[in-house]
């Protein structure tokens, strides 16, 4: 219902009405200038021909600097969807299973459904604080599970994993030999430390996805890579030649020129979204919503017993604020996510309406 939910708004506001977008994971912020401006002087320098399908070298040498790997570990891909999708598609186009803790973005299991791979979801509660029992974990592992998925810091729920727990499912996944493909999107622009997969010793056994798109408010721009062993980045990379061939090389500079000034926009990035979570919490706490405060942008993900999320975000859509409902993240009716990706304003009005909707 997530895609539904947008296209109804597009609809809306094609027809003349206001809608206050709180239902995509879209920063609202401009990609700062610095970084358009790369892309510009490179197009100027004609850099706008064919490339290499694995990415530039000056970009995967600084993505392997930042991680602490080899360049020849990276891949650049077209956004970090397409990283996700490519990985999956290597790992279980021939069958499998994978597992997902939920709730989970829809995407996950939307690919895996499209390979014929059978999903197993872990479901976590927030009156558990979203922890993943790593024992329940071990027991959806069978024969032909290929991948573990991650997201973490998590969307919808905007919580960072504590370091117990990831540890305790990345003993599991080794033990069983397991595959782990971790999604650290907003990794980055955490409020609090987020520890990475590539933290453990394992030889590569585990897989990086990551972007430009929520750090440096570069969605559109479409870049992001792969961190893995070389097997794998060289059959991502014969991926990449049968199908998109290259991220176009001046989006590639200007993703150079975001890492270049990462800490001083990480840091603008995270204390903007730290002050709209702050001021969402505050407002969704007074109305009666229970949930758990964010660890990182864009989300929160608050619940309320007895709650339809399916009715209330489109009554809320009438009511001119896109949300979206729980159960596009599992099995979540009493929960719905909202994005605190509109100017601040906009998500105080928004958040009125939200708390004095009926229940």
């Amino acid at each position: 219902m997530l895609y539904e939910i947008n296209e109804k708004a597009l609809k809306l506001e094609s027809e003349g009405k206001r809608i206050i977008r709180l239902n995509l994971g879209d920063p609202d912020l401009d990609t700062p200038p610095a970084i358009v401006e790369a892309a510009y002087d490179a197009m100027k320098a004609g850099k706008t021909k064919y490339s290499s399908s694995y990415g530039e070298k000056p970009l995967r040498e600084k993505i392997a600097e930042l991680h602490g790997v080899k360049p020849d570990n990276v891949v650049v891909t077209p956004g970090s969807k397409w990283g996700v999708f490519a990985t999956m598609y290597l790992m279980l186009r021939n069958g499998g299973n994978v597992i997902i803790p939920t709730p989970y973005w829809t995407a996950y299991g939307l690919i895996a459904k499209s390979l014929g791979a059978e999903t197993r979801l872990l479901k976590t509660e927030l009156e558990n604080d979203w922890k993943v029992d790593p024992a329940e974990l071990e027991a959806l592992i069978d024969k032909d599970t290929k991948m573990i998925i991650l997201n973490n810091p998590n969307n919808p729920t905007s919580k960072v994993m504590d370091d117990k727990t990831l540890d305790g499912i990345v003993e599991v996944a080794e033990k069983r030999g397991v595959t782990i493909l971790s999604d650290e999107v907003y990794g980055a622009i955490a409020f609090t430390k987020t520890k990475s997969i590539l933290e453990y010793d394992g030889g590569f056994k585990h897989i990086l996805t990551n972007g430009f798109s929520k750090t440096f408010s570069m969605t559109g721009w479409r870049i992001g890579y792969i961190v893995a062993d070389k097997l794998l980045v060289d059959k991502i990379t014969r991926l990449n030649q049968i199908t998109i061939n290259n991220v176009p090389i001046f989006i590639q500079d200007a993703a150079l020129k975001g890492i270049e000034l990462r800490a001083q926009i990480a840091t603008a990035i995270k204390q903007e979204y730290e002050e709209r979570a702050e001021v969402a919490s505050k407002m969704l706490t007074a109305a009666g919503f229970s949930f758990s405060k964010p660890d990182a942008p864009f989300y929160v993900f608050p619940k309320k017993a007895g709650l339809n999320s399916e009715k209330f975000t489109l009554d809320l859509l009438d009511k001119g604020v896109a949300i979206a409902p729980g159960s596009s993240f599992g099995d979540y009716l009493e929960h719905f996510r909202i994005s605190l990706t509109a100017p601040k304003e906009q998500i105080e009005e928004a958040l009125n309406i939200i708390c004095e909707a009926p229940k």
